[in-house]
């Protein structure tokens, strides 16, 4: 359960900061806590830490150090300014560190915690869940997600990844389903895309998605998260994007960048699907949230 919602809505980015930064200062001046953590790249994120190292309150980034090296996203900018500003950084992974102390920041602000993404996995998926996909949940299907500004927002490459996915059910035979956000389909609409024999359903609940995920003989994905989930879910992930900030997942051998050539994304698809899930998961123990606590108190 949340105690504030700060009624935000979508708009522009730069809005919601400065909407958001608005709400949080509020807040913060009613209730000033000891610690702030902020999770992620968010445009929350964002907000959260520049009130919180501007009211000069200890400010905590989990999720710290990740990168994809392309400015262009407006997740790597929030990154870069959430490590920037943060007091304490939790990385998840050995090679977040090494980012970040290249990056000039001290090394008694690092800490290399894991990922709670590894905790949310290992307790949720025990967890019941209801379907609503008509017609249940096949036996055998690939799963994917496709969101990012960069793909939706664009027709070509909307096109280009739709096209391959199609290809995808052609050649291999297997259902495809697509819990698709409002703002994509809006763009499909928009751009007169069709979805092919792609199954298109309504956003589902986190334990539904995991659920998914695990059942899953391939994800195809735009997603930071879901490259994760699926490394440790121990189900072959293609990426819709040609760089990611989850670099670990494919020295793994469990993520490959497909980009969103539908030729690419066919022949990604086909050594994946071949893939013996027997790689590590590089992400950490499940107990990140615990050390993150432990070492703020």
């Amino acid at each position: 359960m949340y105690r504030y919602n700060l009624k935000v809505g979508s708009t522009s980015p730069s809005k919601q900061v400065a909407k958001m930064m608005t709400g949080i200062e509020e807040i913060f001046r009613k209730d000033t806590p000891d610690v702030v953590l902020v999770e992620g790249d968010t445009n929350t994120a964002l907000a959260g830490a520049l009130v919180a190292s501007q009211h000069h309150i200890r400010l905590g980034h989990v999720e710290a150090g990740l990168r994809s090296y392309d400015n262009s996203m407006p997740e790597e900018m929030n990154r870069i300014l959430i490590d920037h500003c943060s007091d304490i950084l939790f990385a998840p992974t050995l090679k977040a560190v090494t980012i970040l102390q290249s990056e000039g920041i001290s090394h008694d602000k690092l800490w290399l915690t894991g990922n709670t993404v590894v905790d949310a996995v290992y307790q949720n998926i025990k967890m019941p869940y209801t379907t609503n996909i008509e017609g249940g949940i096949p036996d055998k299907y690939m799963l994917v997600t496709v969101h990012r500004q960069e793909n939706v927002d664009s027709k070509v490459r909307f096109s280009s990844i739709l096209d391959g996915l199609n290809s995808l059910i052609d050649q291999y035979g297997l259902p495809m389903i697509y819990p698709i956000h409002p703002h994509s389909v809006a763009r499909m609409k928009k751009y007169g895309l069709q979805p092919g024999e792609i199954t298109m359903i309504s956003p589902v609940g986190y334990f539904e998605f995991l659920h998914l995920e695990q059942r899953a003989s391939l994800i195809l994905t735009d997603s930071g998260g879901v490259q994760e989930e699926s490394c440790i879910l121990r189900v072959p992930c293609v990426t819709l994007r040609d760089n990611t900030e989850r670099p670990e997942t494919v020295e793994v051998g469990s993520n490959i960048l497909a980009g969103i050539s539908p030729d690419k994304i066919l022949d990604c698809a086909g050594l994946m699907l071949n893939k013996t899930n027997d790689w590590k998961n590089p992400f950490g123990d499940g107990n990140a949230a615990e050390k993150i606590v432990d070492l703020i108190l």
